[in-house]
């Protein structure tokens, strides 16, 4: 944990307790969690003052007024894709008033609003959204026992060369394409993979690699019956479900008769509803994970064999955390639908 910079009243009068017993100021401020010159100025404080009071200082006059502040922000809610120099402009134009970019988002960020990467999704028609809302509001009460016998479950594919845009570099003027600075890509990825892996609550699949297209019967023969249907077993032999999405390999009539001789359940699922889908975000946990961990892999054996490895070592606490948050997904769905619910 870093060391705080602060102390409240209480942990200051610890402190000097701990001084007057003759506890070491290197000590005092291990207990307290913070740097030993924060202890030294509360003893010279104290030893000059008699108080643990932190003096006052001049408080910093605001640059806008509530009425400004509001504009800011009910500028960047009509605008959601404008920087803090885009609002600082309106805000010159509109009030007169000169601002930094900083003050504009200090505003922003009173109101809890902060600069995000955009979430991506499929494009929803009317009944998509219906549907997902539907299914939603039927699933917003279900408890951590409930989502606890899903297994969720979907193919994901990578690549040899990816760049996410997430890799910023400090760069000098004229460096833009100097060596240090760039990130050499092949456009379509230098080839790729398809992986099909499942996860539950205290539950994970092996990672199985997915060979040519996905079919209806390589669904079934090389993964259904090998690897789900035996962790979909040892969830629990009653009231285990299947997740998977309306992909046409897993709505094949082969794969509706096996899993009907099997009795396996399988949860309704809305169409174009990967954001419900927990396995997404692992999937994006796996890919940050190879770019952090290795080098580029010089094939797909070894991309393989590393996507394997990543995915056994992902903690089991981060797969249930995954599986816990599907109140919220549901909730977040409810809301940006409109909807409302008293949950």
């Amino acid at each position: 944990m870093p060391p705080r910079r602060r102390l409240s009243y209480a942990a200051r009068g610890m402190a000097v307790a701990w001084l007057q017993e003759g506890v070491a100021v290197r000590e005092v401020g291990r207990r307290l969690q913070v740097t030993h010159s924060v202890i030294q100025r509360l003893r010279d404080r104290f030893n000059n003052t008699g108080s643990v009071q932190e003096p006052r200082g001049a408080a910093r006059t605001r640059m806008t007024t509530w009425r400004e502040d509001r504009y800011v922000i009910v500028s960047a809610l009509r605008n959601r894709t404008a920087t803090a120099n885009t609002l600082r402009g309106q805000v010159r134009t509109a009030t007169n008033i000169l601002v930094s970019d900083q003050t504009v988002r200090n505003r922003l960020h009173e109101v809890n609003m902060r600069s995000r990467r955009r979430t991506v999704r499929p494009p929803l028609t009317r009944a998509h959204r219906a549907a997902r809302l539907a299914w939603t509001r039927r699933h917003l009460a279900w408890t951590r026992q409930q989502w606890s016998r899903e297994l969720f479950s979907d193919e994901s594919r990578y690549t040899l060369s990816f760049n996410d845009g997430r890799i910023r570099v400090w760069r000098r003027p004229r460096e833009r394409f100097s060596n240090a600075t760039v990130l050499e890509h092949n456009r379509h990825g230098g080839g790729s993979l398809m992986v099909w892996g499942g996860f539950s609550l205290h539950h994970r699949t092996p990672l199985h690699r997915v060979q040519g297209n996905l079919t209806g019967i390589a669904y079934r023969d090389d993964i259904l019956r090998p690897i789900a249907t035996p962790v979909l077993q040892a969830i629990g032999p009653a009231g285990a479900t299947l997740q998977d999405d309306n992909a046409p390999a897993h709505g094949a009539r082969v794969v509706n008769n096996f899993l009907q001789q099997q009795q396996v359940i399988r949860m309704d699922w809305p169409s174009r509803s990967p954001d419900l889908n927990p396995i997404e975000h692992l999937w994006d946990v796996l890919g940050r994970l190879i770019r952090a961990n290795h080098s580029p892999p010089p094939n797909l054996n070894v991309l393989f064999h590393t996507l394997q490895q990543e995915w056994q070592a992902i903690p089991q606490n981060t797969l249930q955390t995954l599986v816990r948050s599907m109140r919220q997904r549901c909730l977040d769905c409810i809301n940006a639908n409109g909807g409302h619910t008293r949950y």
